[in-house]
């Protein structure tokens, strides 16, 4: 092992002079400081590079091979991606600065079985395939680039991402349930409602696999009306074949909100655009991606006490 090479030549005779070497005459008090200190850099130069290793663009590629399915909704992951990384990231509370996507809380209870969280264990278990090849690379970091590569794989804009979140090992800094919208308060452009975790049915656009402005052609082109069904309120089209939530309908009744869906409806570019920015904003909200330290807390203190005790002997 490493330390056992490093304790050898601490006490190893000079066999060129005949006397012992200066690391021969340190004493044990001295030695165990120095042992620690170099034990400490070299352990966290293994997590370096252990972390430094992980090559990214691979990921990408991994992570792509594995969107397109058969057995899963409408032969896709991609929805489900997006999804999962817009549900960890917007925890995210500027008044405190907590929640977000670093830390992947979501592995843990009670986040995990948060009803706004339902059904996202399928993308969580379906990453794992991803993870287990990459010991290196958080959750974090893989459940935001999923969703950025999802997106790019349905047609959608590229969005900037940059690795650097980290893991928490428990869920003791999962923030409070109910920051994260109901179903009937958010605007939907991809996949599809499931009974079963929403109460409510059905794609949104007949190309749910797809990313583009097609949720904003089809508010205003489609003649909607109020489905009748034991069921949430829900607004479907003549055929009923697409659905829209009241909070979907607000985009087309609220003035502020119209204004700019007029804007996105005549212009995919100008929505590509403006998405990108603000899904990048939101999957970096309380991350601080230069002060993390490639050293974990443990090595960094193993090395400093050890220091401190050579500086003292």
């Amino acid at each position: 092992m490493q330390i056992t090479r490093i304790a050898r030549q601490i006490f190893r005779p000079n066999r060129l002079s005949g006397t012992k070497s200066f690391q021969s005459a340190v004493s044990v008090s001295k030695a165990l400081p120095i042992l620690a200190v170099g034990t400490g850099l070299a352990y966290g130069g293994i997590l370096y590079a252990e972390e430094a290793k992980v090559d990214y663009d691979s990921v990408r590629k991994d992570i792509a091979n594995i969107i397109h399915d058969d057995e899963w909704d409408d032969g896709s992951y991609g929805p489900i991606f997006v999804r999962l990384a817009w549900h960890a990231s917007g925890t995210y509370d500027k008044t405190d600065n907590t929640g977000g996507s670093n830390g992947a809380t979501m592995r843990f209870e009670p986040e995990s079985k948060w009803e706004a969280n339902a059904g996202l264990h399928g993308a969580r278990d379906k990453l794992e395939e991803v993870k287990k090849k990459y010991p290196g690379l958080s959750y974090a970091d893989l459940w935001t680039l999923a969703a950025v590569v999802a997106i790019e794989e349905m047609n959608g804009p590229k969005v900037p991402w940059r690795p650097g979140r980290i893991d928490y090992q428990d869920g003791s800094k999962i923030v409070p349930d109910g920051r994260l919208p109901d179903g009937d308060k958010g605007a939907h452009a991809l996949g599809r409602c499931h009974k079963q975790h929403s109460g409510w049915e059905g794609p949104w656009t007949r190309a749910p696999t797809t990313f583009s402005n097609e949720l904003f052609r089809e508010l205003f082109e489609s003649d909607w009306h109020v489905k009748k069904h034991d069921g949430p309120p829900t607004f479907t089209d003549p055929k009923e074949e697409i659905i829209m939530l009241p909070a979907d309908m607000c985009i087309i009744e609220d003035p502020s909100f119209k204004k700019w869906a007029e804007v996105y409806y005549k212009d995919e570019k100008r929505f590509f655009k403006d998405f990108s920015a603000a899904f990048q904003k939101l999957s970096e909200l309380g991350c601080k991606f230069d002060e993390e330290d490639s050293f974990t807390p443990f090595v960094s203190l193993l090395g400093l006490i050890g220091f401190a005790l050579y500086r003292g002997c």
